[in-house]
């Protein structure tokens, strides 16, 4: 599928956000989340941890265990999360309701060490300095017109990385700007690209 879809609630939407008896999930995480504006150091972290735990997995594996990661990770708030131990991560490593991989659990510990040192707001003001300029860029009409990366995508994984975080390539980068409303890449014909640009503005 490419363009919008229209559901028997005769709303379109982008086509991985329509209702299946498989992904129910999605509907509400599209409609109510998805490219609206996320600020808040902790809410980023949030957003940066889960993105990069979806590294090589599909993000209906990660939406249903949100609950799970927010519980065991302290609700991502990094103060609490910088001070995780070993102990913290064999926990983690036996907990059945995140995803249980070491390098990853590893690497979200270090990202919250780093965050840490910033003063606060600072991350927030890191991430959204990569925003593009929205005047700037096309409309997407079908999945066809996105790009799994983008160069303020691949500029704020450099940034990101030189400072020490993990897990934060290119493509996980621009995941999270979609999601927390860096970009708004819902279709053109999608209901929700509306109120994502009026939330932005």
């Amino acid at each position: 599928m490419s363009g919008v879809v229209t559901e028997p609630d005769g709303i379109p939407r982008c086509p991985w956000g329509m209702e299946s008896a498989q992904m129910a999930d999605y509907r509400a995480y599209h409609d109510t989340e998805w490219g609206l504006p996320v600020h808040g150091d902790d809410a980023l972290f949030e957003r940066m941890s889960l993105e990069a735990f979806q590294s090589g997995l599909s993000w209906i594996t990660i939406l249903r265990r949100r609950p799970g990661f927010r519980a065991a990770f302290a609700d991502f708030r990094i103060a609490e999360v910088a001070r995780f131990t070993d102990a913290d991560a064999e926990r983690l490593l036996a907990d059945p309701g995140i995803i249980r991989n070491r390098a990853k659990i590893a690497a979200t510990v270090n990202n919250a060490r780093i965050a840490a040192e910033l003063a606060p707001g600072e991350l927030d003001g890191l991430i959204w300095s990569y925003a593009p300029d929205r005047a700037g860029r096309p409309v997407p009409r079908t999945l066809s017109d996105l790009e799994p990366v983008t160069p303020e995508s691949t500029a704020l994984a450099k940034d990101l990385k030189k400072r020490g975080f993990r897990f934060v390539g290119p493509t996980t980068a621009y995941a999270m700007m979609q999601a927390c409303g860096l970009v708004n890449d819902h279709l053109a014909d999608c209901h929700v690209r509306q109120a994502v640009e009026a939330a932005a503005g």
